[in-house]
This record gives C-alpha cells, structure tokens and sequence, in this order.
C-alpha cells in the first residue's frame, strides 16, 4: 500500500496562515482582499491533520502581515497561526488573537447603518470571542459567526 501526501512548495520568504477551519481559506483571502495582491498565494484546502484532521493553509510570498490583518483572521478561523518565513526558515510563529474591537474589515449587516449611506468605516465592538458576538459602534446591530460568514461570502 503506498501512502500520498500533499506537498505544497515552501516558500522563500512571507507569510503562513496555518490551521485555519476547513473551507475558510477563502473567507481568509477575501478578508486579506489577496485577490488584489500581485504575489503568490498558494491556498491548500481540507488538508489532512494529525491534531484537527483536517485544515487549511494560506502561503502568501514576499509579504509580513499588519497586526490588523492577523487579528482580522481571528474573524474567519480564531485557531490559527501565522508563521513569517524568511530564506525558508519559520522566523516567527503565533497564534491569532481577537481583537477588542474590529475597524474596516467587514460590513455592518444592518442597511440603515451610516456606514453603507456615507463614507464612514465600520467599527465594531467585540461582545463575545466564543460565541463570537459583534456590535456595530454606529447603530448597535450585533453580528455573530454566521453573519460574518454571510458578508464575507
């Protein structure tokens, strides 16, 4: 019996997202807006796992996120880490973190809040990590998981 295994492509130097939920690599990607980046961006969906079984991984080259995207990520996939490579060696290794609040990453739900009529940023207040628990700071809609997951598509 021969076993398979995935290979996906170190990568020189940028950014892992490792551990994220399986099928949310593209919530990841929509939410780091990587569509728009020039670089690679390798997206390996339900890979097997010995801890979780299965996971997603997202290899961005040649880019560090912000604090601000990697706390964004805690949105999608709060289990995941973020690995900086540089000259194919892991310089740095975390885990993601929520933040207390989340600015301009995700509209409100609410079409009557000011920031879908004017050019006004969202904010968010986080309630509630787990059950993850939003509330807009400009008309007090809360937003939860599957909301998140609705407007992020």
């Amino acid at each position: 019996m021969t076993s398979k295994k995935l290979k996906v492509s170190a990568i020189n130097n940028g950014t892992v997202i490792d551990h994220i939920l399986p099928n949310k690599s593209y919530a990841v990607v929509k939410i780091l807006q990587l569509e728009r980046y020039s670089e690679t961006v390798t997206i390996a969906s339900n890979v097997v796992s010995e801890k979780t079984k299965k996971k997603d991984i997202v290899k961005i080259e040649n880019r560090v996120l912000s604090a601000q995207e990697v706390s964004s990520i805690a949105l999608i996939s709060p289990e995941a880490t973020v690995n900086i490579i540089k000259n194919y060696e892991v310089i740095e290794k975390g885990k993601i973190s929520l933040p207390d609040r989340v600015d301009n990453i995700i509209p409100c739900t609410n079409p009557l809040c000011i920031t879908n009529h004017e050019d006004v940023g969202t904010r968010f207040r986080v309630e509630k990590n787990k059950p993850l628990l939003l509330r807009c700071e400009y008309c007090e809609r809360t937003m939860d998981e599957k909301d998140v997951e609705r407007v992020l598509g």
